[in-house]
């Protein structure tokens, strides 16, 4: 069985930074796409950022140029780096593996993180 655990969150000041982690632990060989989704109270949860396991990323037009994800693929880690952060982010963030190899060579799906909060006070 594969988990995430995710850590990090906290409350900031608008303008503030935050960094995010996330270590996938279990039977793994590889990961593909690493990613952060959020969700703000009463609405639908939304991709923050993706990266592959080739180093390519994807972000939200709302974050580009103030956050940036990386990965460790030795450490099955994956990072979210929050600067200038706005009241707007303000969310539950949550990690994402699209699609992992087990080390029985087995394809997994679809694993997420239990989350956690970020608040930004104005």
């Amino acid at each position: 069985q594969v988990q995430l655990v995710e850590s990090g969150g906290g409350l900031v000041q608008a303008g503030g930074s935050l960094r995010l982690s996330c270590a996938a632990s279990g039977m793994i060989f590889s990961i593909n796409t690493m990613g952060w989704y959020r969700q703000a109270p009463g609405k639908q949860r939304e991709l923050v950022a993706t990266i592959t396991s080739g180093g390519s990323t994807k972000y939200a037009d709302s974050v580009k140029g103030r956050f940036t994800i990386s990965r460790d693929n030795v450490k099955n880690t994956v990072y979210l780096q929050m600067n200038s952060l706005k009241p707007e982010d303000t969310a539950v963030y949550y990690c994402n593996v699209d699609s992992l190899l087990t080390i029985s060579r087995r394809y997994e799906y679809g694993y997420w993180g239990q989350g956690t909060q970020v608040t930004v006070s104005s």
